[in-house]
């Protein structure tokens, strides 16, 4: 099957080249662009695209926002957001609002075609050191904002519903391993991981395992470093 991507940015130039690196990729097809956040949430509603590359710093409504309706009308849509450096809060902050992965935009015509491939089967693109390191920079920030009430605090409740393996498979999650890596730590098969991993996201309410990290360094199972 073809993937269908949309590309948002406010820059011409760089949709423009994001829409010749993708359309020369085979099982990749460009099917819209939008200009800003605004338009990119009609866009999706119009087309519905199976992947959504999403700058943030744009006018009339940023990526973030722009992610956060997206994913509110549809829970499976899949954001995959653009961004000039890795170390980057607004990308923290898309990422905690239903983004699936991050690129840079000086990304490969590979790697670029690799997110969108990753980010299209359902998987969260967090293999990349770069993304743990982002969570766990920001975490600490979010944490002092929890506390200051700026931000809603991961429900206790929640945490209390994982069991003892579910709450370990989190954090070997947080810590950036794949569900193969963790079946080898863990010594058990890699389908008895993806079980774990479903459970926690229907108990704790996300999406994938971007959120998932994100929600363990939140709610201090896991700290940077």
């Amino acid at each position: 099957m073809t993937i269908r991507v949309l590309v948002v940015d406010d820059q011409a130039m760089v949709r423009e080249g994001f829409g010749v690196l993708l359309n020369a990729m085979p099982g990749i097809e460009v099917v819209g662009e939008a200009v800003n956040g605004r338009e990119a949430v009609r866009q999706v509603a119009a087309l519905r695209p199976d992947v959504v590359l999403m700058d943030i710093r744009m006018p009339e409504m940023n990526g973030i926002d722009a992610t956060r309706e997206i994913v509110a009308a549809d829970a499976s849509a899949k954001v995959l957001v653009l961004t000039t450096f890795d170390l980057d809060e607004y990308v923290y902050q898309a990422l905690r609002a239903g983004a699936s992965g991050f690129l840079l935009k000086d990304a490969s015509a590979r790697q670029l075609a690799e997110g969108v491939r990753v980010v299209a089967d359902g998987e969260a693109l967090l293999a990349p050191a770069i993304t743990k390191r982002l969570i766990a920079t920001f975490s600490n920030d979010a944490a002092s904002k929890l506390e200051s009430g700026q931000l809603k605090p991961p429900a206790q409740a929640q945490v209390g519903e994982l069991t003892e393996r579910e709450t370990e498979v989190l954090v070997l999650i947080a810590q950036g391993l794949s569900n193969g890596e963790i079946a080898s730590h863990l010594v058990v098969a890699e389908s008895t991981v993806k079980t774990h991993v479903s459970r926690i996201l229907v108990k704790l309410g996300l999406r994938d395992r971007t959120q998932a990290a994100v929600f363990a360094y939140e709610a201090r199972l896991v700290t940077p470093g």
